[in-house]
């Protein structure tokens, strides 16, 4: 008998056992939350063996864009976010903006955020949060950098900001959708990208959102843990209480796909590819052959498909 150890695809549970023809891209995770601290390296083993290839890392303040940073140059497979997120707004100074425009520097750091307003629980003043996520789309501007944008009861006032900003904003995602169909498609019509979460698994909070996912193109759709939050709820009873983490991202992909009415194999190939164009990643072309995925710029006049 072999006294060998399971291999990391041994150790997952089976309904997380995905074959893709396309490697995933969680789009936002939170490996720098100190609940990765120990397990760091079997996460990702369990990533890559769930086809989760491609990560990137959330930076929400300075402190942990620089872990983010410093752990996209560790590994192969993991970029980096680097912004200061609304809930934080009061502590943008021009100390913090310097520091943000030199981690923009690096090749890693692949988009501006997380950044954005959050009237929901305004633990920083909506005139605050304003203020710095201002700041945070003309560094967005200056660098040539995509968003990764947070919104959360505050669809209408992030409409108005991010329009008068369209000229000058390569692409946005709004990370971790959760609004109604009206807000979605003011972003579609913004040309907008739209990441989705494990908040579509959710029986008391997401049955809105699985009747309007098949609104939203193939082009503009991004999948994302935002782990350690948001586990899904609807997990099979064994695997409840669990860490949240991108391993279960072929969990939310599934969900998605089904409540799109489409094949999981193409909205893994689909939201991989986009997501690979939006960051500016190093793409497989060849998996990219028969999809219309947009490239053009976030501009006006674009509109909804």
């Amino acid at each position: 008998m072999s006294n060998a150890a399971p291999s990391a695809v041994d150790t997952l549970p089976e309904a997380l056992r995905f074959s893709s023809p396309a490697p995933l891209v969680d789009i936002g995770a939170n490996l720098t939350h100190e609940s990765f601290a120990q397990d760091l390296e079997p996460t990702l083993s369990r990533a890559r063996a769930a086809g989760v290839d491609t990560l990137i890392i959330t930076g929400t303040d300075v402190e942990h864009a620089r872990q983010a940073l410093a752990l996209s140059h560790r590994y192969p497979g993991l970029y980096a976010t680097a912004g200061v997120h609304p809930h934080d707004a009061s502590e943008w100074t021009p100390e913090v903006q310097a520091a943000m425009a030199e981690l923009y520097r690096d090749p890693l750091v692949v988009a501006v955020g997380e950044c954005g307003l959050d009237f929901h629980r305004n633990f920083s003043t909506p005139q605050q949060q304003e203020h710095a996520f201002e700041a945070q789309l003309a560094l967005a501007a200056d660098n040539g950098l995509p968003l990764f944008v947070h919104e959360r009861d505050a669809g209408e006032r992030m409409s108005s900001i991010l329009r008068s900003w369209r000229d000058d904003i390569r692409h946005a995602v709004v990370h971790c959708f959760t609004a109604d169909r009206e807000t979605l498609h003011r972003y579609l019509d913004l040309d907008l990208h739209i990441g989705l979460t494990g908040w579509i698994c959710d029986e008391r909070r997401g049955h809105h959102l699985r009747e309007l996912v098949a609104d939203i193109p193939s082009h503009r759709l991004m999948v994302e843990t935002d782990c350690p939050y948001l586990l899904p709820r609807n997990l099979p009873a064994k695997l409840k209480g669990r860490r949240h983490e991108p391993a279960l991202l072929p969990w939310i992909v599934r969900e998605i796909a089904h409540w799109r009415n489409e094949s999981e194999a193409q909205l893994a190939i689909s939201s991989a590819a986009t997501a690979r164009r939006f960051f500016a990643l190093e793409t497989d072309l060849a998996l990219e052959t028969d999809l219309a995925l947009d490239t053009d710029r976030f501009r006006p006049g674009g509109g909804s498909d």
